[in-house]
């Protein structure tokens, strides 16, 4: 067993997240792609492998944060990530059906777990502020994104057996990674952060979270339009599917070098401001989408939705920290991810069925309109809280005198 640290490396979590997600991203773009051309497996059935894997890594999410919280977190991250690990290895022998789709599920619930367990962490570190730790967190996400989707592309040519070896290898580096440097202690208390009497005391955390959580859907609800009926989309216009491959690499270089000065300037308003902001730009997006018929169209709504999604997505876990206890750090950042999972499962679903009865620029339509519906139910809570707030520190001080 490697030495227990007081703290976990920043720069471990930052690598840590961005290797997860180049070897998760191999996978989603894949599935679709391998069981239908390859396997020779209907949209339908490669629709249901997808979602099936989303629901074992909302069940990984959830698992994830509780198990940070009342077990060990370091066994909890050993065992997460030997399941992804090995889910990935046995892909390389075993890539027929039913076994392609059985081991993404133990993919997917692995990965969850890992997901969670990475925020969790990373809300431990004190050597940062919050805002800057998930602000960063983002950015390597997304360059570990952007590499594992053109590395798939480009692997895809060589065979499947190539992609999961390489993925395995992405897999069997966090391994190593867990082994070394996620052996720290996590606090389970707040030091000096003991509330004093007469103090006032928030009691609907657990509900103002949820409300944060419902706008976290309605974003990847929709955001998930873009990874699955938004092709579709644009080849029935005669546009190459290269050329939207090119839009994620548009994306993906936009958050690697646009992030670290849309910090700079959100660093100057409130987590939740940040987050109405970015929020309503993603959702105007949307409403360009309708119109967009043209490649150049295209483009310039990708450009509006990456800023709305620098500005707005980053901040949301670091709201989530800032309002939880260290006691409840790993369960409200496992809700978050499940509710990111959850959107990204229902999005194509429902994506398919409103194509099924309806034009696009309905669907479109109701993905901006389900993101600014949490958002005003959301601004409500956040509005109430500050109210009660207010009220109680008033109360505290009259008690005190």
């Amino acid at each position: 067993m490697f030495k227990q640290r007081q703290e976990i490396r920043f720069s471990s979590v930052i690598l840590y997240a961005l290797i997860l997600n180049a070897g998760a991203a191999f996978m989603w773009p894949l599935v679709t792609v391998y069981m239908h051309n390859y396997l020779h497996k209907s949209l339908t059935m490669a629709g249901m492998t997808i979602l099936a894997m989303s629901v074992f890594m909302m069940i990984g999410n959830y698992l994830g944060g509780y198990l940070f919280d009342r077990w060990s977190p370091y066994k909890t991250a050993i065992i997460s990530v030997l399941m992804s690990t090995s889910g990935i290895v046995l892909l390389i022998f075993f890539h027929g059906w039913p076994m392609f789709s059985i081991l993404l599920l133990f993919v997917g619930l692995g990965d969850g777990a890992c997901m969670t367990l990475t925020n969790s962490y990373a809300a431990g570190i004190r050597s940062r502020t919050t805002r800057t730790i998930f602000n960063v967190l983002y950015i390597g996400q997304n360059l570990g994104i952007v590499i594992g989707t053109l590395m798939v592309g480009f692997l895809l040519s060589y065979g499947i057996t190539v992609v999961f070896i390489v993925a395995a290898i992405f897999y069997a580096t966090l391994v190593v990674i867990t082994l070394i440097d996620f052996n720290v202690v996590v606090e389970r208390r707040a030091p000096g952060k003991q509330i004093q009497c007469g103090a006032p005391r928030e009691t609907n955390v657990g509900t103002m979270i949820l409300a944060i959580c419902g706008v976290v859907l309605g974003l990847y609800l929709s955001y998930a339009l873009w990874e699955s009926v938004i092709s579709v989309h644009m080849t029935s216009l005669h546009i190459p599917f290269e050329k939207y491959s090119l839009l994620w690499t548009l994306n993906g270089l936009m958050i690697v070098f646009g992030q670290p000065f849309v910090n700079r300037i959100g660093g100057r308003f409130k987590m939740s401001t940040q987050t109405y902001v970015g929020a309503v730009i993603f959702a105007l997006s949307f409403v360009g989408l309708i119109f967009a018929r043209q490649y150049y169209a295209f483009v310039l709504v990708m450009v509006v939705t990456t800023i709305g999604e620098m500005i707005g997505f980053p901040g949301i876990p670091a709201w989530i920290d800032s309002l939880s206890s260290p006691q409840e750090r790993g369960k409200f950042q496992g809700m978050y991810n499940l509710f990111m999972s959850l959107g990204r499962a229902l999005g194509p679903l429902l994506g398919g069925v409103f194509l099924d009865f309806a034009p696009y620029g309905v669907l479109f339509s109701f993905a901006a309109g389900i993101i600014i519906f949490f958002l005003v139910i959301l601004m409500i809570m956040n509005q109430r809280r500050k109210i009660m707030l207010r009220q109680l520190s008033k109360e505290s001080t009259s008690n005190i005198e």
